[in-house]
């Protein structure tokens, strides 16, 4: 399952923002930091409008779509990478996930406290970074101190070493692992540590409901700082979302049009990471189920049919093959194939986004 963490410094609305999306979750949003003394995770259906239609047309019994977990990670400070706040435990909890939500405070508001005394964006954005690269350093430093033992016998662990070594020197110019040039032999050999700062970030900036639409100066901050550092960046209410969370579809539908925006921010948050993470979906359905699978971009059917079980790529023979939106137009799957607009595809065809796909394979 794919995974997100949610980090950010105490009191900018991770929290809030944590508990609209996932509406079983029971992380306490107070104003206070720290409230968040344990990571609290939950996992949300993404929202896909396919789904339903392809289900309709198979008249299929289950309709089951991907998901997505999120990791609400307690409030980060200045010094959390040596033990300030809640320290490194917290840290600890963001290596395991696949991309960072940042969430960036980009509102005023009197009532709420700002642990830095004031709105900066950007300021709050590089005491996170330097955080995260901080701890990055150390975990470094800890390795290279245990290969040492092992570079005169093993070729694996030289070129782990090197590639750690050019992190190390890009980390302490103030840089991040993620810009580090790598071969795929070194990428493999340094995943196992999680390093945070090679992690792709999301900056949600989280704005006042007014703002929501066409965002603020604290926004266009945040995007100008997202061109120099490949980061995506969305625009969110926390609460906004807290609100959507208490309506109905229709009335969701209304409330956003009123505010001029055209969807929620669980789904600009999945969109951002499909985009940033290279994420396409694909379909299966039949009477049974119709199913949203997820995968990530140029993956071959066999591939494809591996996310469904090894056995399947193992065994795969070939793909039954038709794109979401001419399987519509046909109407059904036995018209498809009468209209010999199902495909047959080999081991070499790459999935294409919205590709309904039926595998055939040896056991």
């Amino acid at each position: 399952m794919l995974k997100a963490g949610i980090v950010g410094l105490p009191n900018v609305g991770k929290s809030t923002l944590f508990n609209a999306l996932v509406a079983n979750a029971q992380a306490q949003a107070a104003n206070f930091p720290f409230c968040t003394i344990e990571p609290n995770v939950g996992s949300v259906s993404v929202p896909d409008d396919r789904l339903n239609l392809l289900s309709e047309l198979s008249s299929s019994k289950d309709v089951i779509p991907t998901r997505i977990e999120f990791v609400d990670i307690a409030g980060l400070v200045k010094g959390a990478s040596e033990g300030e706040g809640l320290g490194n435990q917290f840290l600890a909890n963001i290596r395991e996930v696949d991309a960072i939500v940042h969430v960036v405070r980009c509102f005023e508001d009197q009532d709420v406290i700002h642990v830095s005394g004031s709105v900066g964006p950007s300021r709050d954005a590089e005491i996170i970074k330097i955080e995260l690269g901080l701890a990055d350093l150390s975990q470094i430093e800890k390795r290279r101190e245990r290969l040492k033992k092992q570079i005169r016998t093993s070729n694996d662990a030289k070129v782990e070493d090197e590639a750690l070594e050019k992190i190390q020197l890009v980390l302490e110019a103030g840089g991040s692992a993620s810009s580090v040039n790598l071969s795929d032999e070194s990428k493999k050999l340094i995943k196992p540590l999680g390093l945070l700062t090679a992690k792709p970030i999301i900056y949600a900036t989280n704005v006042a409901e007014e703002d929501l639409a066409n965002g603020n100066k604290y926004c266009d901050e945040m995007v100008k700082l997202a061109e120099g550092e490949d980061a995506e960046v969305i625009r969110i209410s926390a609460q906004v979302e807290s609100e959507l969370s208490d309506l109905g579809e229709s009335e969701q539908i209304d409330y956003l049009e009123s505010l001029g925006v055209q969807e929620g921010g669980l789904k600009s948050l999945i969109k951002a990471t499909y985009r940033l993470l290279g994420l396409r979906t694909y379909f299966t359905t039949g009477e049974k189920e119709t199913r949203a699978w997820t995968i990530k971009e140029g993956m071959t059917a066999p591939n494809a049919a591996g996310v469904i079980h090894t056995d399947f790529e193992r065994g795969f023979i070939r793909a039954q093959t038709i794109g979401y939106e001419k399987l519509l137009e046909a109407g059904s799957l036995a018209s498809a194939r009468n209209r010999g607009w199902l495909r047959s595809e080999g081991k070499e065809y790459v999935v294409k986004e919205g590709d309904v796909m039926e595998f055939l394979f040896n056991v």
